[in-house]
């Protein structure tokens, strides 16, 4: 699997990151994937430019991480260029298949598990790829080094989960991936919001 982030760091305008997912050899059964679309006009120059196999389109699906505009704004015209199947957990325009909790996705040359993790919108889901490790989190916090407030119970739970998968990168909606010492940070989120939820960490 190849990850690419189509989003430029000096960019002008208010995006969120949008990682296009490929096979390692570009096979005809790989599914070109494009995880967030992003707002910046820039991105369709770099889908052109991108190694996305002989013979195939360049994007095939697009899957929504969740329905804010930085995120889908550059949805229309990547539909209107490439025709791909796109999925959200929630209807919007332009949007073919409902995703579900738990369904599995091939993007690239990996299958990918949706995982539903509501909190910063409710649609917000993560896509967790098994056999790398790697898990795209759009903009749900999994990065909590200073708890304060009120959690909800299922955001725990949503936290206790991915804590018990084997996650070795996590892909941000914005900011840069954490490649190294995903897992651990993890658990420190966590044992910091149980902490400021005073649950026992025990």
């Amino acid at each position: 699997m190849r990850i690419r982030n189509l989003i430029n760091d000096n960019s002008s305008v208010y995006t969120s990151n949008a990682y296009l997912i490929l096979g390692d050899w570009s096979g005809i059964s790989d599914v070109n994937t494009l995880i967030d679309t992003g707002s910046d006009p820039a991105i369709l120059e770099q889908i052109v430019n991108a190694p996305t196999g002989v013979g195939k389109k360049a994007i095939e699906q697009v899957i929504l991480t969740h329905n804010h505009s930085d995120h889908k704004g550059m949805l229309p015209q990547i539909c209107k260029l490439y025709h791909p199947k796109v999925f959200a957990y929630s209807p919007m325009e332009d949007v073919d298949c409902l995703l579900r909790n738990g369904q599995v996705l091939r993007c690239g040359d990996r299958n990918f598990e949706v995982i539903h993790t509501p909190g910063h919108s409710n649609d917000s889901i993560c896509l967790y790829c098994h056999e790398d490790g790697v898990l795209f989190v759009g903009d749900t916090n999994v990065v909590i080094h200073h708890a304060d407030g009120h959690y909800e119970k299922a955001f725990i739970e949503i936290l206790e989960r991915l804590c018990r998968l084997d996650i070795s990168a996590i892909y941000f909606g914005h900011d840069s991936p954490m490649l190294s010492g995903a897992k651990d940070v993890l658990k420190e989120s966590l044992h910091n919001v149980r902490l400021a939820m005073g649950i026992n960490n025990g």
